[in-house]
């Protein structure tokens, strides 16, 4: 039965965040090899899918597949981040705040590029689409590789400022052990208001952009002079990418659920809806990219099964993608 005590009232102020320590006996300690066996499984169904898109020189020069590469790597980060935290968090374990500052930049930009990764993706098969006479030309590699940089960018601003904010008001803090969460790192309240805003303001500009896209390629898949199949393919694929951003944005709103049932829950049942939130939220959507749009694309799939099987297949499949 799993045991937990109350942190000390140092974290009361803090309750949603981790207040209970877990004893890991039989039922905790199960939970977490499933947690860990699932994350190891997800990072290496995206290591074969990255390895297959490295494998080929057309996966590397089409920008449609650097952007899929991209994704792959961003989802990979951040399920083995949230793996580090969650076995952090289990026992309470304190860290140095210079090293949870830099865990939980890595979170928080991995958390939003998914978002506007899906948004360029969803860009990039509407010029497809729309304009494809001018599709070679808007969409390089050049424009794909400059669309991964501002991703970075605008993901990394918000926090980035956090951290040099609390260098120049407490540098000397940055050595003392603390229990990481991004809350705590917080030095006034403000800057939880701005971080909530960026938030809204990054799912409201992405859910615009997918809106768009997929109405306009509807549009065009039900016009005279549009190639049916690429269309309808299309715009099934940013019918995905609206599903997977409700997904992201179920991990961004869950943080706000969290809280209330810590106030309102047994320890035991917070513990359990948070151990469920980490395998749901967090982990399962992590294995979604390379099913939507590995699994989904005739020329990677072969290529995929073949080096998930170690290369067991007489003939290694041909790439011809276009």
């Amino acid at each position: 039965m799993m045991a937990m005590t109350n942190q000390s009232s140092e974290g009361t102020a803090l309750v949603h965040q981790q207040m209970f320590k877990v004893e890991l006996n039989e039922g905790p300690l199960s939970k977490l090899v499933v947690a860990i066996l699932m994350s190891l499984l997800f990072t290496c169904i995206n290591s074969i899918m990255f390895h297959t898109l490295m494998s080929k020189p057309v996966f590397r020069e089409l920008p449609r597949y650097i952007l899929f590469a991209h994704m792959l790597c961003n989802d990979t980060a951040q399920l083995l981040v949230s793996l580090l935290l969650y076995v952090l968090t289990m026992n309470l374990q304190l860290i140095p705040k210079a090293v949870c500052a830099l865990i939980i930049l890595v979170t928080v930009t991995t958390f939003r590029n998914a978002a506007l990764n899906l948004a360029v993706m969803s860009l990039e098969r509407y010029v497809a689409i729309c304009f494809p006479l001018r599709h070679s030309e808007m969409v390089t590699q050049r424009t794909a590789g400059i669309s991964i940089v501002f991703i970075w960018l605008f993901s990394l601003i918000n926090f980035a400022i956090d951290i040099i904010y609390a260098l120049i008001i407490d540098p000397s803090s940055f050595k003392d052990p603390m229990f990481c969460t991004r809350e705590r790192l917080f030095l006034s309240s403000w800057q939880n208001d701005v971080f909530q805003g960026f938030n809204y303001f990054f799912f409201v500009t992405v859910t615009a952009i997918l809106f768009f896209t997929y109405i306009n390629v509807v549009v065009a898949a039900r016009s005279a002079s549009a190639e049916k199949e690429s269309a309808k393919k299309a715009h099934k694929t940013i019918l995905l990418h609206l599903v997977q951003l409700v997904l992201c944005v179920n991990t961004f709103i869950y943080g706000t659920v969290e809280r209330a049932l810590a106030m309102t829950s047994s320890s035991r049942l917070f513990m359990d809806l948070r151990y469920l939130n980490f395998l749901f939220v967090l982990i399962l959507p992590r294995c979604l990219s390379p099913l939507i749009y590995g699994l989904r694309d005739d020329v990677v799939r072969l290529l995929f099964l073949y080096y998930a099987r170690c290369g067991t297949q007489k003939v290694k499949p041909s790439v011809t993608a276009h």
